[in-house]
């Protein structure tokens, strides 16, 4: 046998070509639907600009009519709510599971039907879950099974984020910092593949200039970085209001007492007064980000702009539609960005010229704060805005960001929102409730690990730690200390195996 036959290994090389087959067809499908959205937004705005007392009652039965189109598809698929990025987690978690096929033409046609309306909704999430069902659907389709399942689906999340923001790059990395947490070189390598074949579709769809091109004159001087601080914080904190008040819109609108599949009335409705004031508002605001680089608002105007915004993001993510917060949070990071610019540059503490160059940082900076995934976000922006120039400046910013809401003890959105659909299916495995406590000795082997690191026993929930005199209530990034009190809540008649079980974790290599 020729030695060199024995070491040629086509598993790579399969990959691959599996994911540009995953990819092309995710670029496909997601580029139909950002051209559906699109066609049907500027349609709408046509119809707002051009309005009459006829044309109000119109869109009135109109809402009514789409609310109820896709409450019948949230009642029939709950799985199509939301962002969708959540359930593509899970699933690759193996927390979750749902039939690919249903989740791909029910979140087609419900996005379509929401983002096409005007709301303030983002297409990066239903594209992400898009392209995970067509990578289950080709999984299917070769009888892939366990790991290789997986990273089809994996791959179909990364060309579905290229292909709805031409970021190959940004969406691999997306599905390795946000998504997968695995940077194994058949999982990068496959979703590399199937963000180019994506990425590739769109860019003959849509065209190669950057969906976000903002032009600027110089790069920012690193004397005036100190504002990349300032700014840092102040993206921070909003970011962490963020968290907290999206995280709180569900019980919100149960206060409403209408059935949550058919909540989505509210911003149907709400939509039309903005859509009849300001149509050039509407939709995820990537328009809105591209005509900031043609006439910049005024301070006041650029404010009322951000209140608007914020909250009528909160109630339409809020009500469940099928819609993303990725580009709605980009977009409130440039109105920061611009806000703050503009007050420093009217006080005379920032030249006018670096005023684009804060608007581009911001939405980095915002989105790796709520998003706790500055790798991405860095990348995506540096794609998206098609400029090289400002990495550093981006990464302190992010950085900062990131790190106030860290303090502030916010975790990443998308495991909060995961962790809130998760949380009710762990405690139905729970019949009759009792508690574990499990203390963290120095040396153990869960010292110093991260709660989402740790593989707990299934039908438990880790409810809190407590940490001396305090109760920390944990999520995926809090780190376990020497000295800590895991408490676990369990099925009364698995206590003591689940005990024994997290006390092995952490007992391992407590003599090294």
């Amino acid at each position: 046998m020729n030695p060199a036959k024995r070491y040629l290994d086509p598993t790579r090389l399969r990959f691959v070509l599996q994911g540009l087959l995953v990819g092309v067809a995710t670029g496909a499908v997601v580029s139909l639907f950002r051209l559906s959205i699109e066609r049907s937004l500027a349609f709408v705005q046509g119809v707002y600009r051009h309005a009459t007392p006829g044309t109000v009652a119109l869109l009135v039965v109109v809402a009514v009519v789409l609310a109820a189109l896709v409450a019948w598809l949230l009642h029939s698929e709950p799985n199509i709510s939301g962002s969708g990025i959540p359930q593509v987690e899970g699933q690759l978690q193996g927390e979750l599971e749902f039939s690919w096929w249903s989740v791909l033409w029910k979140k087609f046609v419900a996005g379509v039907l929401g983002l096409g309306a005007g709301l303030f909704l983002g297409r990066e999430g239903p594209s992400i879950q898009l392209g995970a069902a067509v990578g289950q659907g080709v999984a299917a389709g070769f009888k892939r099974r366990g790991s290789d399942r997986r990273i089809m689906i994996a791959a179909g999340a990364a060309g579905g984020l290229a292909a709805a923001f031409n970021a190959p790059i940004a969406g691999t990395m997306f599905v390795l910092e946000e998504v997968y947490h695995n940077f194994s070189p058949l999982v990068w390598i496959t979703s590399l593949a199937s963000a180019i074949g994506a990425n590739f579709i769109s860019l003959n769809v849509f065209g190669e200039v950057p969906v976000l091109h903002l032009a600027y004159t110089k790069p920012l001087p690193v004397t005036l970085y100190w504002h990349l601080l300032l700014l840092g914080i102040v993206l921070g904190l909003l970011g962490y209001l963020y968290q907290r008040v999206l995280l709180a819109m569900p019980q919100w609108y149960a206060k409403t007492r209408i059935p949550r599949a058919f909540q989505g009335i509210v911003p149907f409705l709400l939509v039309i007064p903005i859509g009849l004031t300001v149509p050039q508002l509407l939709g995820g605001g990537n328009g809105l980000i591209i005509a900031m680089g043609d006439q910049l608002p005024t301070l006041a105007a650029l404010c009322g702009m951000l209140a608007l915004r914020f909250t009528f993001s909160m109630i339409s993510y809020g009500s469940g539609l099928p819609g993303g917060i990725f580009l709605p949070i980009l977009s409130l990071g440039a109105v920061i960005g611009a806000v703050y610019a503009v007050f420093m540059a009217q006080i005379g503490w920032l030249p006018h010229v670096y005023i684009m160059n804060l608007i581009i940082f911001s939405m980095a900076g915002y989105f790796a704060g709520i998003g706790k995934a500055p790798f991405t976000a860095i990348l995506l922006i540096t794609e998206m805005v098609g400029n090289l120039t400002n990495l550093m400046a981006m990464a302190v910013l992010s950085l900062v960001a990131y790190v106030v809401v860290d303090v502030l003890g916010g975790a990443p959105i998308y495991e909060s929102l995961l962790a809130r659909l998760t949380k009710p299916e762990a405690l139905a495995g729970i019949h009759h409730m009792d508690r574990v406590e499990v203390p963290i000795f120095e040396g153990s082997a869960l010292e110093g690990v991260a709660v989402r690191s740790v593989s707990w026993p299934k039908h438990t929930l880790l409810m809190s730690i407590r940490r001396g005199s305090d109760t920390v209530l944990p999520h995926g990034d809090t780190v376990i200390r020497a000295g800590d009190t895991l408490v676990v809540l369990t099925d009364s008649s698995r206590r003591a195996k689940v005990a024994a079980q997290i006390a092995a974790k952490a007992a391992q290599g407590t003599d090294g």
